[in-house]
């Protein structure tokens, strides 16, 4: 039994997937298989992994008829056995010691259930402010408490550098397919199934940008879908005996948080918002009041921030604290 199986779909990635497939064959962990899915390339994508299968015996090809990546993914480890299962995607690169630091991470703390790593995106004249902000919180979250406190602002690892226990992955039934991001989706399903997850503390993964990425052009990775996603999620945990919360922020990313909270039965009771020219306007039903108010409302209803403003998270933790608030517990930052 290999101790890792590196699962990675690809479709139309003749150009990348041989750079991809190499960086994992190359890895100080020599004991593993690279499950490479071709899920219904028409360029040489199958040629190309072919050929790999035939140089190595660690490559184990497997065809998918176009399926899309979860489908992929659950093929594939449908088809391995290993303890852990890792991901990678057909146009990234891996450091030659990913997957032994990631190892290393899982074996020294049982807690953990996935772990990730920093990532750098390449190449850099592709790279947007908003993939660098990205990038940038990320890249902090290095311990289970840090993503925990994070977990709803957004996917707290990149996917395709993520190492899971497999048994995770069969207890949770793999991957799922929906209209929302599958790989988010799976991050809040391991924390609400009660597993930490974290992100090693070294820059091991290469992460394209470009034009064609997923994430820009398929609608389930839309800021509506990770919402409606984020907020499914609080009705099944923290907000499972509410029905009314206050929201900080009035603005555009509120409102559509109260809307999504809406669909899960939760009323916005108030919104809180810095902005003196909003407070006494009422927004989707609630009034909105000024945000010095929100001590008064401490212990009667959960506070979501919901302020998207670069630096607004930071500035907004620290006020809840000033005024007694603990965090995950009176209040959560959802964006």
């Amino acid at each position: 039994m290999p101790r890792v199986a590196v699962l990675m779909p690809a479709r139309d990635a003749a150009s990348t997937v041989r750079a991809a497939a190499r960086s994992i064959l190359r890895q100080s962990v020599r004991d593993l298989v690279l499950v490479a899915v071709d899920d219904g390339s028409r360029d040489g994508t199958a040629e190309v992994l072919a050929l790999l299968a035939e140089q190595d015996r660690r490559v184990l090809l497997v065809r998918s008829p176009g399926e899309g990546i979860p489908r992929s993914l659950n093929r594939a480890l449908e088809r391995c056995d290993a303890e852990m299962v890792a991901r990678m995607d057909a146009d990234d690169l891996s450091h030659p010691r990913r997957l032994e630091r990631q190892l290393e991470a899982l074996r020294a703390k049982a807690e953990l259930w996935a772990v990730g790593c920093r990532v750098r995106a390449f190449p850099r004249r592709a790279v947007r402010e908003g993939m660098r902000h990205y990038l940038a919180w990320l890249n902090d979250l290095i311990t289970p408490s840090l993503v925990a406190r994070d977990l709803l602002v957004e996917a707290p690892i990149v996917h395709p550098a993520a190492v899971i226990r497999r048994a995770v992955l069969e207890g949770l039934g793999g991957w799922r397919e929906g209209p929302f991001a599958e790989d988010y989706d799976l991050w809040l399903r391991v924390s609400e199934a009660g597993g930490a997850l974290c992100n090693v503390p070294c820059p091991l993964f290469l992460w394209r940008e470009g034009a064609g990425r997923a994430t820009r052009r398929d609608p389930r990775y839309s800021l509506e879908r990770h919402i409606a996603l984020k907020c499914a999620y609080l009705r099944r945990t923290h907000l499972a005996r509410q029905q009314e919360v206050v929201l900080w922020g009035a603005g555009e990313t509120g409102k559509a948080f109260a809307d999504a909270l809406a669909g899960e039965g939760i009323r916005v009771a108030y919104f809180l918002d810095v902005d003196r020219r909003k407070v006494g306007r009422t927004v989707r039903g609630a009034r909105v009041l000024f945000f010095e108010e929100a001590g008064r409302l401490r212990g009667r209803f959960p506070l979501l921030v919901a302020v998207g403003a670069k630096g607004a998270r930071l500035l907004i933790r620290a006020e809840l604290v000033s005024r007694g608030f603990v965090e995950l517990e009176d209040f959560w930052c959802v964006a």
